[in-house]
């Protein structure tokens, strides 16, 4: 399995593989009677804070608690319609093998439930250790209700270890009866994955003002697009005159029935330099929309799929309105309708609450990551892989650094602010999930962190990525060593240039040493979406002991001879360092080129 299984720790010896047998035989017949007896009204939605749809039906609804107490996640599945089974659980990748699943299934007479793995080649196995505890299950008009309990670490090998970060949940619905568990045919399910952060902050509500007022900027009754992905864009106005106010919380509004299909929103604020912007309701990349629409780039409030309400400490708000400040808003809904439904109409967005009574600070957000771009990428076939994006200092030396950073919060699954302020840092990295190319769809690359902190500065944005002119002498470099016919014409893109490359283990190995030591491109914007004037840094040298994180974390290995390439990727650097007009490799990555293979140290956030 692989590193998100759950590590050896200290546990009592119990002879449960003899006890498994039994314990899942009563579980069974537990479930079948309140299957059959049980009826009556959902359970309290305060139970279960956290909420996601599963699959893009709407038919499978997640919701979740934490608790930190316990060590332990309370899980409430709702099946709209049950059909003679269901499995739920978790993997490294969202895939089906190697996989920690909860099973419901019936054999047409009887229902069944357990906790089982899959293997390698996505058979499932009976755990002899049944660590997903179920503790009801409820009828009610709206489906069936399953609840059921599971330990963030179980000392269960086969176990998935539940840490912070995000978390691929997996589902597959049984369409017939099956006589077994080990009858059950993972290829033939219909099923999917859903990403979460389930470890949410324990954090308490702030006391809210008592003038505290509210609005709604939402979506004006669109029709979703028949197409898997959407970003769509309407431009709102704040009343004439409104003065300065600060906006102490934020919480999503979305259309029942489509919390499938809006994966991501956000509300941003229009630069002050323009009295006025047009009106416009429609895609984000539709050529249609006026230019004028980039400048509207301010982040007020940013949702996405699972997080609940935000809110801001007493001591700080987000400024908005007042003199220097654009009344012109824009909301950006991301649409994931994967299954291309037609006709569905959306009033989807975000509701600001905010007081007219200032608070001592102004609040900042700032965007941190990966540019969008598919100069990232990762190759086909890779268990894991690490990419990482710098905020160095060529973009925080620009700006005044007596801010505090409170939190940070991502995307998906943002969270409540945490109270422990902290310096605005210097050289930073945070590490991503891995995904084949940068970009905007729900397959791509599209992970960002947003820094909710205070005092506001300028800065908003600070992302990376590696320069494109290394990249590109690195496909002049596949082509030279692989003797292949890959075209580097100025008018091929990135994405077919990687499409074009054979992905020997030769490729692999230089491709990951160029994201280890390649200059890269900084990106630094100003809160008026104008970019300050920084170009290409190198890499920031990183402590040298940082935490490895379970999230994005990798194995990286290069092999001084592959096989079939007769020269190591030492010498492959080594000319691509020629090329780049005398750059060399840093002495920390060139002990591991010129030596045997051996483990890089992992970054972390």
């Amino acid at each position: 399995m692989q590193n998100s299984r759950s590590q050896p720790c200290s546990c009592p010896s119990l002879k449960l593989r003899e006890v498994a047998s039994m314990y899942f035989t009563m579980v069974a017949a537990f479930l079948v009677i309140l299957v059959v007896a049980l009826q009556g009204s959902a359970p309290r939605e305060s139970d279960f804070p956290y909420k996601v749809p599963l699959d893009p039906q709407g038919l499978l609804e997640l919701s979740w608690n934490v608790s930190y107490p316990e060590q332990a996640v309370h899980f409430q599945l709702l099946i709209r319609e049950l059909r003679f089974g269901l499995l739920f659980g978790m993997s490294d990748r969202g895939e089906f093998e190697n996989a920690d699943l909860a099973v419901l299934w019936s054999d047409g007479h009887n229902s069944y439930f357990g906790d089982a793995w899959s293997d390698a080649k996505g058979q499932l196995h009976m755990d002899s250790q049944q660590d997903y505890q179920l503790l009801g299950a409820r009828r009610a008009p709206e489906g069936l209700y399953l609840l059921f309990r599971r330990a963030f670490s179980t000392c269960d090998p086969k176990d998935y270890l539940i840490e912070d970060g995000t978390v691929h949940l997996i589902y597959g619905i049984l369409e017939k009866p099956v006589p077994s568990l080990q009858a059950i045919n993972v290829s033939a399910l219909h099923g999917g994955l859903q990403r979460v952060q389930l470890l949410k902050p324990n954090i308490s509500i702030p006391e809210l003002p008592s003038d505290m007022r509210s609005m709604e900027i939402t979506a004006p009754d669109v029709v979703i697009p028949s197409q898997e992905t959407t970003y769509w864009c309407y431009m709102a106005e704040l009343p004439e005159g409104f003065p300065k106010h600060h906006i102490i919380m934020y919480e999503p509004v979305v259309t029942a029935g489509n919390e499938a299909l809006v994966h991501h929103m956000e509300v941003f604020q229009c630069a002050a330099q323009f009295d006025s912007f047009p009106h416009y309701n429609g895609p984000c990349d539709s050529k249609m929309k006026p230019d004028r629409l980039n400048y509207c780039r301010h982040v007020l409030a940013a949702w996405a799929m699972g997080a609940q309400a935000f809110y801001y400490p007493e001591e700080a708000g987000l400024a908005f309105g007042g003199p220097g400040s654009s009344r012109y808003l824009r909301l950006e809904i991301h649409y994931h309708n994967p299954l291309v439904f037609k006709g569905r109409r959306d009033s989807s967005g975000i509701r600001l609450y905010y007081t007219a009574t200032l608070r001592p600070y102004d609040a900042g957000i700032m965007e941190l990551g990966l540019v969008y771009s598919p100069v990232m990428a990762i190759p086909p076939g890779e268990h894991s892989f690490l990419l990482t994006g710098y905020c160095t200092d060529k973009c925080t030396q620009l700006v005044s650094t007596s801010g505090r950073v409170p939190a940070v919060l991502s995307l998906p699954g943002m969270g409540k602010l945490a109270p422990a302020p902290g310096e605005l840092p210097g050289p930073a990295s945070i590490t991503f999930l891995p995904v084949p190319q940068g970009g905007f769809g729900i397959l791509e690359e599209m992970c960002v962190n947003y820094v909710h902190y205070y005092p506001q500065t300028q800065l908003e944005l600070c992302k990376s990525a590696v320069d494109p002119g290394y990249l590109h002498r690195y496909f002049n470099l596949v082509n030279r060593f692989n003797d292949e016919e890959v075209c580097m014409c100025p008018q091929v893109s990135v994405p077919q240039q990687f499409y074009s490359i054979p992905w020997n283990t030769f490729n692999r190995d230089v491709l990951k040493s160029l994201y280890g030591f390649a200059p890269i491109s900084m990106h630094c914007n100003k809160s008026s979406a104008v970019r300050f004037p920084v170009g290409t840094a190198s890499l920031p040298q990183l402590p040298s002991r940082i935490p490895r994180c379970k999230v994005g974390s990798a194995v990286l290995r290069t092999h001084p001879n592959p096989a079939g390439s007769g020269q190591g990727a030492g010498a492959a650097w080594k000319s691509l360092a020629s090329a780049g007009h005398g750059a060399q490799p840093s002495p920390v990555l060139r002990q591991y080129i010129w030596s045997p293979p051996r483990m890089l140290p992992a970054r972390s956030n």
